[in-house]
């Protein structure tokens, strides 16, 4: 018998019921951090510094001594961008229906910890933040806009980093699931789709930020970074256990940022270097998706002093509850060097030399849509999960014309490219489910606290001192997604 069925078929496009959107964090657009019972958060006290004072560098961590300053009242810096966000906590609808305007399947949010339990520590929730995020889920509904949710977007509650030096204390685990399993009961019949930790690789390069851990004084620092990731990865397991009694039929992935590198020359000792730090990156996805830590890691752990303090059932929990999927944040590509000295920062936490095939962005981020491609497919091979990207945008300084208008056509044409790239991916053979574009509104940037870097496909008026009416308005970019969602991916 003959079968006569092509072996050669690839796919023509992107699937049906692609998810195309946009995505944000609590702590970047919701403002009122003082509404509605909240607590501070970590990203609550982190202060807006002047290009001139910060120079090219950003500065997201704090010592012990510049934190107290901060609650005092007595520190130099006044100017907490966090705090105000874009007021989304107030026109959530009028952001929502300009999503849908655009045609949004998706809206990836995170819900902010400290509104839910507001110290992080409390038995029973705060009613008002839960009640907020009935109707930011309910106005998504409403158009059929699928909520995408992050649990822990560099959220947690700044009282647990004073009490509890964050994620070191293995206490926090018990906080957390209490907290997951709160917001899992309520939300049950709204959201299907779940992220764990933001970016959860960033507690390596900034342990305050990402798992409220303040490490200054430490004799090593990445032994506090380490212990606090490994009690993420047995939270993270405990999340995705309770999601699965309690929403039978959602998913739940691992969010990260992936850090593609090449190596600068066909010098071994650069493809080496390069190889490592791959690897490295990998390492946080390994965990979550294989359920257990990798060789690889150990002779990182050993060179570096660290040795992780596991509880009995720990490497249970963690074999036990993988992810269904994975997430991640691409934005840009590097060049690894094994020459150390000549390493010098790229942005978004990146270390390497300057890639000269590559433009760069207004601050200095290197774009390169084809790595989106090899990202999809490095990470298709080495886990065969769905792959969700979660995060990639452009941001940049856009201009308003005097009749209103803004014509960035700089961000569709990186948009573009890199839509290209993800749908020759999904030639190649890799399951893509989503693409939830980074900042489809503007938002405070996450690393340097400006207004001013704008990544959104609608403009806020504000400037990087809360100066502005916060009107929303539509840029070119606008309607060119718009068309995109309406093609599936064809029209770019």
């Amino acid at each position: 018998m003959t079968n006569n069925k092509c072996c050669n078929c690839i796919p023509k496009g992107f699937p049906e019921g692609f998810l195309w959107g946009g995505a944000t964090a609590a702590n970047q657009v919701e403002g009122a951090f003082d509404e509605g019972g909240k607590g501070l958060s970590v990203f609550d006290v982190v202060p807006f510094i002047p290009k001139e004072e910060r120079g090219e560098g950003f500065k997201m961590e704090t010592t012990k001594a510049e934190l107290q300053e901060i609650l005092d009242g007595t520190s130099k810096y006044t100017n907490f961008p966090k705090r105000r966000g874009i007021d989304q906590y107030h026109r959530y609808k009028e952001d929502i229906a300009l999503f849908a305007e655009m045609g949004f399947k998706t809206y990836r949010v995170s819900i902010s910890w400290p509104r839910i339990f507001p110290k992080g520590d409390e038995t029973e929730p705060n009613e008002e933040g839960l009640a907020y995020y009935d109707r930011l889920f309910d106005e998504c509904k409403k158009y059929g806009i699928e909520p995408l949710v992050t649990l822990s977007h560099y959220e947690i509650p700044l009282h647990l980093v004073l009490e509890y030096n964050g994620w070191i204390d293995r206490r926090v685990i018990g906080f957390f699931e209490n907290y997951v399993k709160t917001v899992f009961r309520r939300y049950k019949d709204k959201v299907k789709y779940w992220l764990n930790f933001n970016e959860i690789n960033v507690m390596a390069m900034a342990p305050f930020i990402g798992g409220g851990i303040m490490t200054d004084g430490a004799e090593n620092p990445k032994q506090l970074a380490f212990q606090g990731l490994h009690h993420q990865f047995v939270a993270a397991a405990l999340a995705t256990k309770h999601l699965r009694k309690i929403i039978p039929d959602a998913k739940i992935g691992l969010m990260l940022a992936r850090a593609l590198t090449y190596p600068e020359t066909c010098n071994p000792a650069d493809i080496r270097a390069a190889q490592e730090a791959n690897d490295f990156n990998y390492f946080f996805a390994d965990v979550q998706v294989q359920g257990k830590y990798p060789k690889s890691i150990r002779r990182f752990f050993a060179d570096n002093n660290i040795c992780i303090k596991r509880e009995t059932g720990d490497d249970e929990i963690i074999a036990a509850h993988t992810v269904d999927f994975v997430s991640f944040s691409y934005y840009m590509s590097t060049v690894t060097t094994a020459d150390p000295k000549r390493a010098t920062p790229l942005g978004n936490f990146a270390m390497g030399v300057k890639n000269p095939y590559l433009e760069s962005s207004d601050w200095g981020w290197q774009i390169d849509p084809i790595g989106l491609r090899v990202a999809l497919n490095d990470f298709w091979d080495r886990y065969h999960l769905p792959l969700f990207i979660v995060e990639n945008g452009l941001g940049a300084h856009d201009k308003v014309e005097e009749d209103g208008s803004i014509h960035d056509t700089y961000r569709i044409d990186y948009m573009r490219k890199h839509i290209e790239q993800m749908r020759e991916a999904v030639k190649d053979g890799v399951d893509v489910m989503g693409y939830t574009m980074w900042g489809p509104i503007d938002i405070i940037a996450a690393s340097t606290s400006e207004m001013s870097k704008r990544y959104g496909f609608i403009y806020v008026d504000q400037d990087d001192y809360g100066n502005g009416t916060l009107n929303r308005s539509r840029k070119d970019s606008f309607f060119w997604y718009k068309k995109v969602i309406e093609s599936n991916g064809e029209t770019l």
